[in-house]
């Protein structure tokens, strides 16, 4: 478990990362290579959900992507941006993380 939760951050860091490059450069008129070093992260992100364990199909995997996202979103733009979010906003990451967590962790029988 302890294994999927760090591949979870670090695709989660890949994700942000990557996205945050090609956004500074298409939105904020950085230079072209940072759009294609975020371009390769974004790819690395493709690729870290695969390196779940076999038990997580495709969706319960994206779908803990999805409650982390929401997290992470915040946090980055909180540490990078200097935009503190707001209590909506942190109350509907953690609701999102919650069900993340159930998606993926609560134990099933078969």
């Amino acid at each position: 478990m302890l294994n999927s939760i760090f591949l979870l951050l670090l695709a989660g860091l890949a994700e942000m990362g990557g996205g945050y490059l090609v956004w500074l450069w298409l939105r904020e008129g950085k230079p072209l290579w940072m759009g294609i070093l975020g371009g390769l992260i974004l790819v690395l992100y493709g690729i870290l959900p695969t390196l779940q364990p076999a038990v997580l199909d495709f969706g319960r995997v994206y779908a803990a992507y999805g409650g982390l996202f929401s997290v992470l979103s915040l946090l980055w733009g909180w540490m990078v941006d200097g935009k503190t979010p707001d209590t909506p906003s942190m109350v509907g990451a953690f609701i999102a993380l919650i069900g993340a967590i159930v998606i993926v962790y609560w134990p099933r029988t078969a």
